[in-house]
C-alpha cells in the first residue's frame, strides 16, 4: 500500500511539473474560411460538425441567410444559400431534440422596415428549415439567451429593438418550451437586470445568465453574475466578476468550468480578447495563452472534439478566421 501511494505521488507530481510554468496557445485553423467575413451569426454543433448560420456584414443592408458546415474548421461547405428565414443578425440557436433550432433576430439594420423576430426555425440537414412558430410567446426580440435545460430550450432576457429601443425595449423574463412551438412564462420579471447580449450558459445542473447591458441609444454593461435552479428563482453569485464589464461576448462550457470570451465595451470603444473560467461563477481565473486571436466581438464559440473553438466576429475588420485550442484533461489543478 505504501509503495502505491508513493508512486502515485511521483506520476501527480510528474504531471504537475509537466505543467508547470507552462503556456496553452491557441491553433489558427485558418485565417479565411469559405464563409464571407462577419459577426453575430448563429452558431451550433451537430451532427459532429461546426455550423453558422447568417450573421452581419454592415448596417445598411440585411442580414445573409447562408447556411455553412465544417468538419474541422478548416473546409467549410455552404449548406444553403437562401434559408427562409430573414432575421440573422442576433439571433438565438442552440441544437434541441436532434435539431439545429434559430429563432429571434433581427432584420434590415438601419434601413426602414428593420423588425426583430419571435419566429422559431428548426432544421436537420441545414437546407430544409421547418417553422416551429410564427409568433412564440415571448415578444419578438434579438440577443437573448437561449439553452438546453431540464430538457427543454431556455430564452432569457434580450432587447426588443436594437438600434432604436428605449428602457422599455430591454427584458428580463424567463420561458421554456418542450417542442419549439408552445412557450411557457416561467418568470416575467426574473432577479437579473433587464439586458441583451449577455451570455446564458447550463452548468452545475443551473441555469445561468452573466453579463450584458445594453448597446444603443443608452451604452451601459454588466459584469454580474446570476445562476438559477428552476429559472424562476435567481441568485447573484456575484456583483462583479474581474473580467470587466461587456456585451457581444460569448461563453461556453469546457473541461467542467464555465467560461467567457472576448466582447466589447465603450467610453473608449474597445474589443476584448481576454478568456476567463471559473468553476463556481464567483471566483474566475485569467486563462494566460502564448498565442492567441486578435480581440473580437459578436465571434462564435463551440466545443467540439475535447477542444474550444471560436469563429469569424468583428477584430476590426470583419474575420472570418478560426481557431482552436486543446487544454489536457489534467492541466488544472483543482
Amino acid at each position: 500500500m505504501k509503495l502505491v501511494s508513493t508512486l502515485s505521488c511521483l506520476l501527480l507530481s510528474a504531471t504537475l511539473s509537466a505543467y508547470a510554468g507552462e503556456k496553452l496557445s491557441w491553433e489558427k485553423v485558418t485565417a479565411e474560411a469559405g464563409w464571407q467575413p462577419r459577426d453575430s451569426q448563429g452558431e451550433v454543433v451537430y451532427d459532429g460538425k461546426l455550423w453558422i448560420f447568417g450573421g452581419w456584414f454592415q448596417s445598411y443592408a440585411p442580414p445573409p441567410r447562408d447556411v455553412w458546415s465544417s468538419a474541422d474548421g478548416k473546409t467549410w461547405e455552404m449548406v444553403e444559400s437562401n434559408a427562409p428565414w430573414f432575421h440573422s443578425d442576433l439571433p438565438m440557436s442552440v441544437t434541441f431534440d436532434n435539431k439545429m433550432w434559430m429563432m429571434g433576430g433581427w432584420y434590415k439594420g438601419r434601413l426602414p422596415g428593420y423588425c426583430a423576430s419571435n419566429e422559431t426555425w428548426f432544421s436537420t440537414d441545414g437546407i430544409k428549415w421547418e417553422q416551429g412558430t410564427f409568433n412564440a410567446g415571448w415578444s419578438p426580440r434579438l440577443s437573448a439567451g437561449l439553452v438546453v435545460f431540464k430538457d427543454k430550450m431556455w430564452i432569457t432576457g434580450g432587447t426588443e429593438n436594437y438600434y432604436f429601443g428605449n428602457e422599455n425595449s430591454l427584458k428580463n423574463d424567463v420561458w421554456s418550451s418542450l417542442d419549439g412551438k408552445e412557450w411557457t412564462l416561467v418568470n416575467e420579471h426574473a432577479g437579473w437586470k433587464p439586458r441583451a447580449y449577455h451570455v446564458s450558459l447550463v452548468y452545475d445542473d443551473k441555469l445561468w445568465v452573466m453579463g450584458g447591458g445594453n448597446y444603443t441609444p443608452e451604452y451601459f454593461t454588466y459584469n454580474d453574475v446570476w445562476c438559477s435552479e428552476d429559472g424562476e428563482n435567481w441568485t447573484q453569485v456575484t456583483e462583479a466578476a474581474p473580467w470587466s464589464p461587456r456585451i457581444w461576448f460569448s461563453g461556453a462550457i469546457y473541461r467542467d468550468r464555465m467560461w467567457v470570451l472576448g466582447g466589447w465595451s465603450n467610453n473608449p470603444s474597445q474589443n476584448w480578447g481576454d478568456v476567463w473560467h471559473s468553476k463556481d461563477g464567483k471566483e474566475w481565473t485569467k486563462l494566460e495563452t502564448e498565442m492567441t486571436w486578435k480581440e473580437r466581438h459578436e465571434h462564435s464559440v463551440f466545443v467540439k472534439d475535447d477542444k474550444l473553438w471560436i469563429a469569424g466576429g468583428h477584430a476590426q475588420p470583419l474575420s472570418s478566421e478560426v481557431w482552436s485550442l486543446d487544454i489536457p484533461k489534467d492541466y488544472f489543478k483543482d
